[in-house]
């Protein structure tokens, strides 16, 4: 690869990481170390898709992440508000290669200024697909993947969907980068943070995607949160709090509407909780990963496995569902490890050193 300039020519490989939001800042700690571990250099663009200091500055802080070189502050999910920019500093950084985490508009829009500019992009978690195109992670999901020279994916069976989809990049199982993470950080969340309430007597829940803000959905999935028996936590996304206040939603006595906690705090919170309620595809897995079961208020998931083996059910926005789901979950006893062991950050370095 060609396209690094000086970086090539001195044996070293530079990338550039795109980062916008919550999940991206967790999935690149562990990356971001193993790439300085393998010898290679890494440029990161913040591109402000998440601008709120609790949803963005806290993960670089909490998690000892090197300060971006590049922050873009854009303060919009709109892809094509971010692709010129990030183009830009494509231009300017003259990366060997552009590295895309997940399935967000940042995600698609580095993908693009990458292919724009003629840098080859890889994408970690790849070959992920729920089979439901209304939602834009989905469309996000095949659109990155198209486009991706290398695509890491964290099981067989995305490596298996992409053979199936054609797609023309080199495809690699190396596990997922949040296991990595996860592993590493809950034990020291519960060290540092005691959970809202005494482990296993609570729920924590999340609602922040674009179709369950909508007021319609959102009350109906407040109503079903609001009939928990359980306390429920609930650390508000700020666009989810906005709905909430401006549409007057009503909440019950048991949910305890607060503000988005730290990523060590929330890692606290979540890990010891009895039910985690989510609408996260990132939250679903690390529910996985603490043994605690998942009830999900979307139609379909990226993540099957975790349905197939029962430590997730399925609720979408109907109330009398979630409460049904809530009461019965638990987390089956025999349930194997899913989407790596740990080191999928240390194979995907080897794998960018390798070239």
């Amino acid at each position: 690869m060609g396209v690094g300039g000086s970086a090539t020519t001195l044996g070293r490989v530079k990338i550039l990481t795109v980062v916008g939001n919550r999940p991206q800042f967790v999935k690149s700690a562990p990356l971001s170390e193993a790439l300085r571990a393998a010898g290679i250099d890494e440029v990161v663009v913040h591109t402000g898709q998440h601008w709120d200091d609790e949803l963005s500055q806290v993960f670089f802080e909490e998690l000892g992440l090197p300060e971006p070189t590049y922050r873009l502050d854009l303060r919009t999910a709109d892809v094509e508000a971010l692709t010129s920019p990030i183009r830009e500093v494509v231009a300017a950084a003259r990366p060997d290669l552009v590295l895309v985490l997940g399935d967000t508009n940042s995600t698609l829009a580095g993908a693009r200024a990458a292919a724009e500019a003629g840098v080859p992009v890889a994408h970690v978690e790849a070959g992920l697909r729920s089979g439901d195109l209304s939602m834009p992670e989905e469309r996000a999901r095949i659109e990155v993947d198209r486009l991706a020279t290398l695509l890491f994916c964290p099981d067989e069976r995305s490596a298996e969907t992409l053979a199936l989809e054609g797609v023309a990049g080199r495809a690699l199982v190396v596990g997922d980068v949040m296991a990595d993470a996860t592993l590493r950080f809950a034990p020291i969340a519960r060290e540092r943070v005691p959970p809202p309430h005494p482990p296993g007597t609570y729920v924590v829940a999340t609602v922040h995607r674009e179709a369950n803000v909508r007021p319609e959905r959102l009350r109906r999935i407040v109503e079903g949160l609001s009939r928990v028996d359980d306390a429920v936590v609930f650390p508000a996304h700020p666009r989810t709090a906005s709905v909430l206040r401006e549409e007057g939603i009503e909440i019950g006595p048991n949910l305890e509407l607060r503000e988005p906690l730290g990523y060590l705090a929330f890692a606290s919170a979540a890990s010891q909780a009895r039910v985690i309620a989510t609408d996260s595809g990132g939250l679903q897995k690390e529910a996985y990963w603490y043994r605690v079961p998942c009830v999900t208020t979307r139609p379909s998931t990226e993540w099957v496995d975790t349905v197939e083996l029962g430590a997730n059910v399925l609720v979408d926005d109907d109330p009398d569902s979630l409460v049904a789901a809530v009461r019965a979950a638990s987390f089956p006893a025999e349930a194997p490890p899913l989407y790596g062991d740990g080191h999928a950050a240390e194979r995907i370095a080897r794998s960018l050193r390798r070239l």
